[in-house]
């Protein structure tokens, strides 16, 4: 994530900022720009080529603060929900503005890394949607099918997350997190569709032929196989080659996106374009750096920023992920149907 700054007084901002807190100019953040712009006191921002955007419908409804082509419609993020809580559920509705915070964190790691987002209007049958639904009333399985997404509400919620990450015996589990390795379901079926690249994930993932339900039973009666970290990044990722690769592609997002946001905020001085291959970046700048945010946090007596061991093996899923991530910005694909559960 790039650093944004008031570009009416020049103070620093975070992303979802509706006002700068130094000028009170109230903000907005514009999709075609890849920035935080100042709104006119009409509410509208007029762009260098004269285009008028307007602020997301859901502005005051729950806090977004993208821009959109029209008045009184939803921004391209909020669009790409399909199903949120009913108005009449107004725990899951307290929850629903953390997830969509989420969800537009994950649309600008997209638009940086160059990947094609093909919406339900593109492609009503596998284009990229979003079931943010509330357990409230009903249980939740968060999972990938057909380019739709769904997820668990309760998940921003601390005292839930924490609850299920240790009883699943999960390092790491945050709501981030979930799209980011959700969206590697979509993005395997998205990309991963000639023979070559197929083989070549084949190679290292394994057989993603094999039957995934009875995966789901044998990972959950048996856990994972002894030995594990040696060829997996988690030991979520032992069940199935597709699980394997979600997980991996979730940390090409977490790498990636967090060696971009120290560097936008001065805390590294590398350029990650700089290195020929991921596996490089990883080993040459993510273990010091990650090391080093480890013992920051344990300086504040938390827990790891980064609670992972990266072994050889999973260097090279790493690489081989980042490679297709890259290729993909210069590429279309198509989109073929695959189903997950998580």
């Amino acid at each position: 994530m790039r650093a944004f700054s008031c570009r009416v007084c020049a103070n620093p901002l975070f992303f979802d900022n509706l006002a700068c807190v130094s000028c009170d100019a109230t903000l907005a953040y514009a999709r075609s720009e890849h920035d935080i712009v100042p709104l006119r006191p009409d509410g509208i921002y007029v762009d260098a080529e004269g285009w008028v955007w307007h602020p997301c419908v859901n502005r005051e409804l729950f806090g977004c603060p993208w821009l959109t082509e029209r008045p009184g419609e939803q921004c391209f993020s909020c669009s790409l929900t399909r199903t949120r809580p009913s108005d009449a559920d107004l725990k899951g509705l307290a929850q629903f503005p953390l997830a969509e915070a989420a969800k537009r964190r994950l649309v600008v790691e997209l638009d940086a890394l160059g990947l094609p987002i093909v919406t339900r209007d593109g492609d009503p049958e596998h284009g990229l949607a979003f079931d943010l639904l509330s357990s409230v009333a009903e249980n939740v399985v968060i999972g990938h099918q057909d380019g739709v997404i769904t997820l668990d509400l309760a998940e921003g919620d601390d005292a839930h997350r924490e609850r299920m990450r240790a009883q699943m015996a999960e390092p790491y589990r945050t709501l981030l997190g979930h799209f980011r390795h959700e969206i590697g379901h979509y993005y395997e079926a998205q990309l991963v569709v000639d023979d070559e690249t197929r083989e070549r994930v084949r190679e290292l993932f394994g057989d993603e032929t094999v039957d995934y339900r009875t995966a789901i039973d044998r990972h959950y009666a048996e856990g994972p196989p002894a030995g594990w970290e040696e060829n997996y990044i988690s030991s979520y990722a032992t069940m199935h080659p597709f699980e394997d690769f979600a997980e991996t592609f979730a940390h090409v997002m977490h790498i990636s996106d967090t060696v971009d946001t120290a560097r936008a905020h001065g805390l590294s001085t590398v350029d990650p374009s700089a290195f020929s291959s991921f596996r490089d970046l990883v080993t040459g700048v993510w273990v010091p750096m990650s090391t080093a945010l480890n013992q920051i946090n344990r300086s504040m007596g938390s827990g790891d920023l980064y609670p992972f061991v990266l072994a050889p093996a999973v260097l090279d899923k790493l690489d081989l992920v980042a490679e297709i991530v890259r290729e993909a910005g210069r590429t279309d694909a198509s989109s073929p149907s695959v189903t997950m559960d998580g």
